[in-house]
Parts: structure tokens; C-alpha cells; sequence
């Protein structure tokens, strides 16, 4: 399974993951970035969706580990306005129950209408920061899939981290990558960024994963600006800016199971 890209096609809504969608809890299931973005892409590209709208909100639920291997996807509209919409995707094993399912609120836009109120850029550009390998026990996964370059923190260091991230394969073997792919494909990775516990001691699993956005994304970087807090009761939250080279462009956020190994 060594296809250069996260997820092969195999027809309409159904995919293979590759080695590449490997995450750091598990050898055999996914970092939840590549499905999300995949989730993502399937909301934006399905059968009759409006040009005039984009995602300003997603939320996915992670039911169970999404596992490394034939995968199907299936969307429907929830509500349909002229404003606004709310679409629901599901990802299911072949033949089982879905493991991950987004809402996504899609907005209409409509170019230079309204004046835009935003910062400009706030934090350090990639090439100004060094490339930070996330070392895993395994050879291949997310983890080398995507280039690391922290601005301030790193893996090994706990606390808040600032992190740029780029996907070196495309999201799925021989199609283009968009910059939204690119967005929701960063933004699960805030808890790993600003992990707070020794990462060999505990574990802290996000269950869900909401991203908001207030300005389409550009480029092929994301960064992810994060901060994490954890209660005793072994519940916590990491909470993210998220910014492109442009500057900021929303948030994300993810609920955390935290234990004992």
C-alpha cells in the first residue's frame, strides 16, 4: 500500500487508504486528518452541490478508529435554503457501520460584496522555521506523510505549540489537492501539537473535531496554533487558531479522552 497519496479511488464514494493515512494511537487505523479532509472534499463535491456556497462550519463525530482500508462515503442534505445549507457525511468500512460522520454548514458567498475585516499575517512564514520530524514507531503514516515546522513548541516539548504543516502526497493518487483538503487534513492534529502529557504515559484521543472558517484558505500551508487543557476526571480540549500564510482563518477544536496507558 504504497500509493503516493493518502486515499486511492476506487469508484464514485469509494476509496482504499493507503499506509500514508496511518495514525500515532494504532498501526492499523487512520490519524483522523485524512478522513476528515476526505469528508470534507465528499460534502463539497457531491452530486448537485451549489457553487455559491462554501463550508464555514464542519463538526465530525469519530465513532470508533477509522481503519486502514476500503472505505465508502455517503452525503445527504439535512436543509437547504438560499443562504445557507447543512450537509452530513458518512464514512463507512465496506459492508459496516459508519466509523466518522461530519455536518458541514455551507454559506453562500458572493465576491467584494461586503467589506473584508481581517488580520493580515501574525506568526513567523514556513520557510522562515525549521523542518520537526514526528518521530512514531512505524516507518510510514501521517506522520511522514505531512512536513512539520514549528514556530514555537514541539513534539517533544509539552505545552502550547505553533505549528505549519504541509501534505506531501495529494489527499487522493493522481487528483489535485485543494486548499480546504489542506486545512481539515491539519486542523485534527492540534492535540498532538500541544499535548500536555508525557505522550508514552497517556493517552488522549479526540472524539470529535469542529472547524470553523471565516476566509477560504490559500496555498499549501496550514498552521495550527494550539493549546490544550486537561481535568483530573480525564477529560480535555485543544483548542486552535488556525492560520495560512495570508494570516488567520479560523479555529478548531477537539473534545480529548485522556488516560493511563
Amino acid at each position: 500500500m504504497g500509493a503516493d497519496g493518502f486515499f486511492e479511488r476506487i469508484d464514485t464514494g469509494r476509496f482504499r487508504a493507503t499506509d500514508h493515512t496511518r495514525g500515532p494511537w494504532d498501526e492499523h487505523s487512520q490519524h483522523a486528518g485524512p478522513p476528515a479532509a476526505l469528508l470534507g472534499r465528499a460534502v463539497e463535491e457531491r452530486a448537485g452541490a451549489r457553487a455559491d456556497m462554501r463550508i464555514a462550519r464542519i463538526t465530525y463525530e469519530i465513532l470508533r478508529p477509522v481503519p486502514i482500508g476500503e472505505l465508502e462515503i455517503t452525503t445527504s442534505v439535512l436543509r437547504a435554503g438560499r443562504g445557507t445549507e447543512v450537509v452530513e457525511a458518512a464514512l463507512a468500512p465496506a459492508g459496516a457501520a459508519p466509523v466518522m460522520l461530519a455536518r458541514a454548514l455551507r454559506i453562500r458567498v458572493e465576491p467584494e460584496t461586503v467589506p473584508a475585516v481581517a488580520p493580515g499575517p501574525e506568526l513567523p512564514a514556513p520557510g522562515e522555521v525549521a523542518q520537526t520530524p514526528f518521530e512514531l514507531p512505524w516507518e510510514t503514516g501521517y506522520h511522514t506523510a505531512m512536513e512539520t515546522r514549528f514556530a514555537a513548541g514541539a513534539f517533544a516539548e509539552p505545552g502550547p505549540g505553533t505549528c505549519w504543516m504541509r501534505m506531501r502526497v495529494p489527499l487522493i493518487v493522481g487528483e489535485d489537492t485543494r486548499p480546504l483538503d489542506r486545512v481539515l487534513i491539519a486542523a485534527d492534529s492540534g492535540n498532538g501539537i500541544s499535548a500536555v502529557l508525557d505522550f508514552g504515559r497517556y493517552v488522549f484521543v479526540n472524539g470529535d473535531l469542529t472547524v470553523h472558517l471565516h476566509r477560504h484558505p490559500v496555498g499549501e500551508w496550514t498552521c495550527v496554533e494550539a493549546r490544550t487543557s486537561v481535568d483530573a476526571a480525564g477529560i480535555g480540549l485543544a483548542d486552535a487558531r488556525l492560520h495560512d500564510e495570508k494570516g488567520p482563518i479560523g479555529r478548531g477544536a477537539q473534545s480529548l479522552f485522556v488516560a493511563p496507558r
